[in-house]
């Protein structure tokens, strides 16, 4: 009977024994941290919130030095056992008393089973199909070097370390297979983080990892099957037993839980049903328990449920976001906990031990990335390229803690050699990252199938705007949540006059473009006519999830699926426009820098990020008490109710971070209610190559009063906003001097000499778009004040809704009119907080002060 079926039996004894608890508890002196083997609940509980919070506040710091998780969990059971706090006299023994680790390790391993259930869901051998035979010479020496390596360094470790009662055999396989193995899961996540998934590094090491990992995996069931079984003869039964299990499992037991899934409409909806839930658990359970009762580990049966279920349609990715957290966050980290209690670093005390520890980093390392790198030279890759992926081959990580666990519960490892191991395993993985970075930096990077992706400084030429040809005609629409496809759907149509033409009538071609250089899967559709091109880039977060990693593998079949590109491709369609849709799946810190990348990369003339109000209710008025409110500035931006969920800050952080990037042109556009009106009737928009379109543009220059009440800005000091941190730069004035002051006068009279005289340099269609824009030009001492007197003005005479264009300054921007803006917040008792000035601008600003009803497009417009 395998090591889990016997902790289920002694778990289950006791609960079966367990008698009524005293009465009022804590009221009675009970101490919570006590063993109570009656009610082992209480103390279970109290372990679990320390090992969550110290996996937690871990991955929190490592995560900014972009460490993958796993660090964090093996560090915080390291911290909990004796080599850290357990030197605290009596920690160990009230936390983690001997007799409670039996409940823990139940549902550690519970967790364990379940989590090798979901690494099971990620392995998509149809990967190996990429650059199969590159990645079957990469996955052979990956392991043929590295397990003959192992076992060679097995031998002086068994003579100097391992009492001689272990079996001599039995130690070298374990050791092997510790250096030879490498973990799939980890490196899948650090391949999606380094945003190297798509390049042909990537999908090469993911090939070679699948079939790595899986080898690693049989030749562990062997080394276990042997280790259990008393008798050679056992042994067999093991391994014959285990095959048939195997066969059966990916066989007939595949096929009926695919069919089960059809026929309950699962896996055309790509979401289990309940019906499913159930059977899957009962199969993960099921295969567990098997592979435990004949003398395997359970965690092989959990491994070879993950691989029954169905990659189609996105079916394992919903699966797997029904589990992934509770077993995340709550019962793994307990695993990592359970090894850091049997991790004594205080037991490497010698200069002996030491240097075996560091021989055993160096095999591990240099045999695997030497093995793996040749192999990719020999395949046809560059130096960079067979670096990266010796590196990243050389990743241990969760995989190798579960290989040293084992072996520690057989009593094949001790502790000295368990703690060398643990140690082998956080460096390996420590450097794997920056290795990586460092080896194959952005700029040499190939995308698997295009060229190579070259990072320049500044704008793209195909994204350069002259001022005899100012129109624009290439627009990267930026989207991250449905929430904001009315905005982007409303602003589209003011780009291009909708055709009278019936939609029926259009052709439809729709191809997916792998030579594309941007690092992310392109789907295309090409109308008929063409106008404007709007490239429609499809922003998903990338998380610790599982199911974010197994989104960022399947970009290509989501950007099919995925609902927010269907519908607005769809209204692309309907409207005869140009479209392209890109789907890219990283962390939200990147965020903006993949937005400045993409438009860089696709030559877009326009960045268009729509921001709409979060619910429909908020277009018919503010509320006293949303104003009031100082959990969120944007608050009366979008006059949210006290009972309307207040809009996230980050949205404006994000932002402020693509203005601050961005290669091209910027236009930021707060739908407040735009978008419920008649399509057929168009507002005032800056953009007057639609022949529906007019607007009036007003050059307002702010003049000193002899008055009382002019603003005083003679004393103000000069203001640099570069942000309150350095991830959130903020608009950004210019120095206060004559020279300054000089140049940019300069420019805005030239600027504005042009438009108005209509140069005849102009081509016709700028000409006749010249001719539906009114220009005024007034000289004021409070320019917002007269902005929002104009703005009113316009609305009450248009009798349309109105859409306001403000700028905001990045470079040349002499005159800040803060004062001012406060002055309007202070007289309309309108709290203000800098989020919303550092974002918008002062003079968008103004109307968030005033509480206008009008939409807002803040533009920002190229360095030049």
């Amino acid at each position: 009977m395998g090591q889990f079926s016997r902790d289920v039996l002694h778990v289950s004894g006791a609960l079966f024994r367990r008698a009524a608890p005293q009465q009022a508890g804590i009221f009675v002196g009970l101490n919570p941290a006590d063993y109570n083997p009656n009610d082992p609940f209480v103390l279970w509980v109290i372990q679990s919130i320390i090992i969550v919070a110290f996996t937690q506040f871990l991955a929190l710091i490592l995560g900014r030095i972009r460490q993958p998780r796993v660090i964090a969990e093996v560090i915080g059971g390291v911290l909990l056992g004796p080599s850290v706090l357990g030197r605290i006299h009596g920690f160990t023994n009230t936390i983690f008393p001997t007799n409670s680790v039996y409940i823990l390790n139940l549902t550690s391993t519970v967790g364990l089973v379940f989590f090798l259930f979901l690494v099971g869901l990620e392995i998509d051998t149809r990967l190996i199909k990429r650059n199969a035979k590159a990645s079957l010479a990469i996955s052979v020496a990956g392991l043929v070097v590295p397990l003959g390596a192992g076992a060679a360094l097995a031998v002086p470790l068994y003579h100097n370390f391992v009492d001689s009662s272990v079996n001599f055999g039995h130690f070298i396989l374990f050791v092997a297979v510790a250096v030879g193995i490498t973990a799939f899961p980890v490196l899948c996540r650090i391949l999606t983080e380094t945003r190297l998934l798509n390049t042909t590094v990537g999908v090469l090491v993911l090939s070679a990892g699948i079939g790595n990992d899986v080898v690693g995996w049989i030749l562990l069931a062997l080394t276990v099957a042997l280790v259990n079984a008393s008798t050679g003869l056992v042994a067999l039964y093991v391994l014959l037993t285990g095959a048939g299990f195997v066969l059966f499992l990916l066989i007939p037991v595949k096929w009926a839980f695919k069919w089960l899934a059809r026929r309950t409409g699962s896996l055309e909806k790509g979401e289990p049903t309940a019906l499913m839930m159930t059977v899957t658990l009962i199969l993960i359970l099921f295969s567990a328990f098997f592979t435990d009762i004949i003398g395997i580990h359970p965690i092989f049966g959990g491994f070879l449920a993950g691989l029954v279920i169905p990659k189609d349609n996105g079916f394992a990715i919903s699966l797997v976001e029904k589990l992934e957290d509770f077993i995340s966050l709550l019962l793994l980290p307990q695993y990592f906990a359970l090894s850091g209690l049997k991790t004594d670093l205080g037991l490497l005390n010698n200069g002996i031990t030491w240097g075996y520890t560091i021989l055993i980093c160096v095999v591990a390392f240099f045999s695997k990335f030497v093995s793996c790198s040749v192999a990719a030279k020999v395949s046809g890759f560059n130096l960079r390229e067979s670096g990266a992926v010796g590196a990243l081959m050389s990743c241990k990580g969760l995989v190798e803690l579960i290989v040293l666990n084992v072996g520690f519960q057989a009593g094949i490892l001790n502790q000295r050699v368990f703690s060398m191991f643990v140690l082998h395993a956080l460096v390996l993985t420590f450097m794997t990252t920056p290795l990586t970075l460092l080896i194959y930096p952005a700029h040499v990077r190939t995308s698997a199938g295009g060229p190579s992706i070259e990072k320049t400084i500044g704008p793209s030429a195909s994204a350069t705007v002259s001022l005899e040809e100012p129109s624009r005609s290439k627009f990267s629409v930026v989207l991250d949540s449905m929430d904001q496809v009315p905005a982007a759907m409303t602003l589209a149509q003011l780009l291009q006059r909708p055709s009278t033409d019936s939609p029926s009538t259009l052709s439809d071609k729709y191809s997916i473009d792998k030579s594309s250089q941007s690092d992310t899967p392109v789907v295309q559709y090409h109308p008929p006519r063409r106008n404007v091109t709007i490239d429609t880039l499809r922003l998903v977060e990338l998380t610790e999830r599982a199911s974010a990693v197994m989104k960022s593998q399947a970009a290509e079949v989501l950007i099919r699926s995925d609902p927010v590109l269907s519908v607005f491709r769809t209204f692309g369609r309907l409207n005869r426009f140009s479209m392209t849709a890109s789907l890219s799946v990283v962390s939200h810190d990147e965020f903006p820098q993949n937005v400045a990348d993409h438009a860089r990369d696709n030559g877009s003339q326009m960045i268009i990020l729509p921001w709409t109000l979060p619910s429909q209710n908020g277009v018919e008025g503010p509320t006293g008490s949303a104003m009031a409110s100082p959990y969120n500035p944007f608050d009366s931006l979008f006059k949210l109710s006290s009972r309307e969920e207040p809009t996230s800050l980050l949205r404006s952080q994000f932002a402020r971070n693509v203005f601050a990037n961005s290669p091209s042109d910027v236009a930021l556009f707060i739908d407040r209610g735009l978008s419920n009106g008649s399509t057929s009737i168009y507002p005032h928009i800056f953009l007057c190559m639609n022949d529906g379109v007019s607007a009036t543009v007003v050059r307002l220059q702010r003049h000193e009063s002899d008055g009382a009440e002019s603003v005083d800005t003679a004393n103000e000091k000069p203001t640099f906003h570069y942000g309150d941190t350095i991830a959130f730069p903020n608009t950004v004035y210019s120095q206060r001097d004559t020279q300054t002051r000089l140049q940019s006068e300069t420019a805005d009279n030239i600027l504005w000499e042009l438009y108005t005289s209509r140069s005849p340099s102009f081509t016709a269609p700028v000409v006749e778009a010249l001719a539906r824009i009114s220009f005024q030009g007034e000289s004021n001492a409070r320019p917002l004040r007269r902005t929002l007197e104009l703005a009113n003005r316009e609305a009450s005479i248009a009798s349309k809704p109105l859409l306001v264009v403000a700028g905001r300054s990045r470079r040349m921007a002499v005159e800040s009119h803060q004062r001012e803006l406060r002055q309007l917040s202070s007289e309309r008792n309108t709290p203000l907080s800098s989020d919303v000035a550092k974002t918008l601008g002062d003079v968008a600003s103004a109307f968030v002060v005033a509480e206008s009803s009008a939409s807002l497009i803040v533009v920002q417009a190229i360095l030049s």
